[in-house]
C-alpha cells in the first residue's frame, strides 16, 4: 500500500490533527489513495447491460425536467422535448458526447494550498454526515439544528485532517431560508480552510454565495471561474424527475466552473425497483441525464458521478442503510463509474436512532462497501443517524476513529532491513519478550496508531477511571475539541468585509429559494 508523501507529521491521539507532532511518526491524512482493490458485484457483460438499459430509459422513456431553462438547454443539444408534459428524451449520442467532455480529474482549491483536493478515480476523500434537520448529543439531547450547531460541526470537521470537504452538515432551522445561505457560508469560511459547500436553492442564492466566496478568497471573476472553489450536491427526484432548484443548480454551477456532485437517491422498493440491478439502472440513467445537462451548459464543466442506493424496510417503508443490498449497490455503482471514468461519490450511513452497536455496524458496513467500490468521495462517513434526520456529536467522534484507521491503511507499510528486525530477533532469546529490546525502545512511542475514543485499559483500570463507555468518552473528546478550537489563520480585513457584505445583503432581504 502506498500513500502520498507526508506534509505534516503527527500522532493521532484524541483526534489530534497532524500538526500535533510526535517525533518519528509521519502520517498524511490529507492526501489519501484508496489501497483496496475494487470488488465487483456484476460481470462486465452485466455492467454493459445496466448501462445500455439506462440509455434506453433516457431515449425511450425520458426524464421529467421541471425547469423551463433546463428543457431549453436539452432541446438545443438535440434532445426531444415535450413542454406540455415536461418530458425530455435524451439520445445515446448526446450522453456519449457529454461523457467525453466531462473531466476525469478535478482539482479543487481550498482556503489554503495544503487543503486543496483532487477528485479522480483512485483518490479517497471523506465527508461527515450531511443534510440533517436535527442534531443530538448526550449533554443537550436531540433538537432542531441551529446556527450554533452548524458552527460547532464545522469546527469538528476542520479539526480532523481525514475529513477533506465541508458538507451541508445540518439545516440551521433558527435562520430563515432566505438568509440561511449567508450563515452557512460564513461559518465555513471563517471557521475552516477546507473546500466549502454551497446549497443549490436557486440562482439568487447561488450567485450571492459565489460572490461572497470570490471576494473572501481575493479572486477575480476569471480566477473564480477557471478553477472550482466550491461544490454542491444535486439530488434527482427518483424516479425520473429533475426539479427546478436542482436543474438550476446544475446549470449555475456548470457555467461558473464549480463542481456538481450528482446523486440520485434510489431506495429499492420505494423510489426504485426492488432489485439491485433495477435500482442501479434507474440511478445510472438519472445521473447520466444530469451530467449531460452540465456539459450542455458548459462543456468541460466539473461534475462527479454519484449514487446513494439502498433499500427500505418492506414492513414499514422506512429507509435502511448499511445493508447487504446497500453494499452490493455501491459495488455496482463503482463498476459503472469506472466504465465512465469519472470521479464519483458514494455514501455510508445508519438508520439507527442512537449511537449504539447497530449504528456502528451499519455505518462501517456501508463504509466498506464504498471503499471496496473504489469511491472517490464518501459522504455521511461520520455522525449520521436516523437515516439522515440527525447528526450525533458522539457518533461523529466514534466514526472518526474508524476513518482514521482507514487512513492508516492508506499509508505505506515499509519493509526495509530495520523493519524486518533481525537484530531484535537475535537479541531476544526463546521464551523472552520484546518490550525492552533496543529495536522496541527506539520505536515504541510512534510505532502504532493510538485510539482516540477507544480504551485499551484492563477492566480494573477502566473501573477505577469511572467505567466510561465509548459514548461518554466521545462526549469528552468533542467538548475538548470545541473548547480548544483556534481555527485557521484569516485575513482580518476580509473577514470584516465578508460580515459587512452579509449584513448589507441581509438588510436587503436576502434571496428567496426557488421551488
Amino acid at each position: 500500500m502506498t500513500a502520498e508523501p507526508a506534509s505534516r507529521s503527527g500522532r493521532r491521539r484524541r483526534g489530534a490533527r497532524s500538526s500535533v507532532a510526535a517525533a518519528g511518526r509521519s502520517v498524511d491524512y490529507r492526501n489519501l489513495r484508496n489501497p483496496m482493490p475494487p470488488m465487483a458485484a456484476f460481470s462486465d457483460d452485466e455492467v454493459e447491460a445496466i448501462h445500455g438499459a439506462a440509455l434506453d430509459v433516457l431515449e425511450e422513456l425520458g426524464i421529467k425536467v421541471l425547469l423551463d431553462e433546463a428543457r431549453s438547454v436539452f432541446r438545443s443539444g438535440g434532445a426531444h422535448v415535450d413542454d406540455s408534459t415536461e418530458m425530455v428524451r435524451i439520445g445515446r449520442d448526446m450522453v456519449a458526447d457529454a461523457l467525453c467532455a466531462a473531466p476525469r480529474s478535478i482539482s479543487m482549491k481550498a482556503g489554503c494550498r495544503s487543503r486543496d483536493i483532487k477528485l479522480e478515480l483512485g483518490r479517497l476523500v471523506f465527508q461527515p454526515g450531511a443534510g440533517a434537520p436535527h442534531t443530538t448529543d448526550l449533554k443537550r439531547g436531540r433538537r432542531p439544528g441551529t446556527a450554533a450547531d452548524f458552527s460547532e460541526l464545522v469546527k469538528l470537521t476542520q479539526h480532523f485532517d481525514v475529513l477533506h470537504m465541508i458538507p451541508p452538515l445540518i439545516e440551521p432551522q433558527d435562520v430563515p431560508v432566505n438568509v440561511r445561505h449567508y450563515e452557512t457560508l460564513r461559518a465555513q469560511l471563517t471557521l475552516s480552510d477546507k473546500v466549502p459547500f454551497v446549497f443549490a436553492r436557486g440562482t439568487g442564492q447561488v450567485q450571492e454565495c459565489f460572490e461572497l466566496l470570490r471576494d473572501f478568497r481575493g479572486l477575480s471573476d476569471d480566477d473564480f471561474h477557471q478553477r472550482p472553489h466550491c461544490y454542491t450536491i444535486i439530488n434527482t427526484n427518483s424516479p425520473r424527475q429533475l426539479d427546478i432548484p436542482m436543474a438550476q443548480g446544475l446549470i449555475d454551477f456548470a457555467r461558473a466552473g464549480q463542481v456538481s456532485i450528482v446523486t440520485p437517491f434510489c431506495l429499492m422498493g420505494a423510489m426504485a425497483p426492488v432489485t439491485v440491478a433495477g435500482a442501479l439502472t434507474l440511478s445510472h440513467a438519472e445521473a447520466l441525464a444530469a451530467i449531460t445537462l452540465t456539459q450542455l451548459a458548459r462543456p468541460g464543466a466539473p461534475v462527479c458521478y454519484g449514487t446513494f442506493t439502498s433499500n427500505v424496510d418492506m414492513k414499514s417503508g422506512a429507509p435502511a442503510f448499511g445493508t447487504p443490498e446497500h453494499f452490493k449497490a455501491s459495488l455496482g455503482a463503482g463498476q459503472l463509474a469506472r466504465k465512465l471514468g469519472l470521479p464519483w461519490r458514494c455514501a455510508t450511513g445508519s438508520a439507527a436512532n442512537i449511537n449504539d452497536a447497530q449504528s456502528a455496524n451499519e455505518t462501517q458496513f456501508g463504509l466498506w462497501g464504498s471503499l471496496l467500490a473504489g469511491a472517490t468521495v464518501v459522504i455521511h462517513a461520520a455522525g449520521w443517524l436516523e437515516g439522515g434526520l440527525t447528526v450525533s456529536y458522539e457518533k461523529f467522534i466514534t466514526d472518526m476513529e474508524v476513518l482514521q484507521m482507514v487512513a492508516e491503511l492508506c499509508t505505506q507499510t515499509t519493509c526495509n532491513v530495520d523493519d524486518i528486525a533481525l537484530d531484535a530477533l537475535r537479541e531476544v532469546q526463546p521464551g523472552g519478550h520484546f518490550f525492552g529490546a533496543t529495536h522496541t525502545m527506539q520505536r515504541y512511542q510512534t510505532a502504532f496508531y493510538e485510539p482516540m475514543a477507544g480504551d485499551w485499559s484492563n477492566f480494573g483500570t477502566w473501573t477505577e477511571r469511572g467505567s466510561k463507555d465509548a459514548n461518554e468518552r466521545a462526549t469528552g473528546t468533542w467538548q475538548s475539541i470545541l473548547n480548544e478550537f483556534t481555527g485557521p489563520e484569516l485575513d482580518g480585513d476580509r473577514v470584516e468585509q465578508l460580515m459587512a457584505s452579509i449584513h448589507k445583503r441581509t438588510a436587503a432581504g436576502g434571496a428567496p429559494p426557488e421551488s
